[in-house]
């Protein structure tokens, strides 16, 4: 009987088309509580373990609306309710003079708000995540593919998931403890 609890199981493959292959059949097989890592971008990992469209452009686009109206709501308040000041016959709201100032913030915030988003989403920073224990996961920045499926899945049994990593041909499948 186990003492500690476990994170998951993790299998390593030698290729990236092994890594999309295994990932796509263990979505397939019902495991949704999984990730993969691996030292270079691969094209279509991401739908194959399942992961859902990323916010990361809504983020970004709400940080630039808030930035243009803050911009323009800021000038617009100093202009012509805070501070109004008649320069040579213009209105006090020469909208034409805040597209600059606007324009920029709306850059400003729109990146500070994918910065912040970018952070938020990956869950960084993390010092520490339990597939670290893996001793053969150094490899993971090198030339080596993990699939980790994950124990809080609901189909995650030790013994079942074992045996359907082992039926994807890795080259180790190895215990992740926290």
């Amino acid at each position: 009987m186990r003492m500690l609890p476990l994170h998951g199981l993790m299998a390593e493959f030698r290729t990236p088309d092994e890594l999309l292959r295994a990932a796509a059949t263990a979505h397939d097989a019902g495991y949704k509580h999984m990730d993969a890592y691996s030292p270079l971008p691969i094209s279509g990992l991401e739908e194959a373990i399942g992961v859902r469209r990323p916010w990361m452009s809504r983020i970004v686009l709400i940080g630039g609306i808030a930035g243009g109206l803050t911009g323009y709501l800021m000038q617009w308040w100093i202009s012509a309710v805070d501070y109004p000041i008649n320069v040579g016959g213009r209105p006090y709201h020469s909208w034409p003079a805040f597209i600059p100032v606007t324009f920029e913030l709306t850059i400003l915030f729109g990146a500070f708000a994918a910065v912040m988003g970018m952070l938020v989403l990956n869950n960084l920073p993390q010092p520490y995540h339990p597939v670290f224990n893996v001793p053969r996961f150094r490899l993971a920045s090198r030339n080596r593919f993990f699939l980790c499926i994950e124990a809080s899945d609901p189909r995650f049994d030790l013994q079942r998931t074992r045996e359907f990593l082992e039926s994807l041909s890795p080259e180790e499948v190895t215990e992740v403890e926290p």
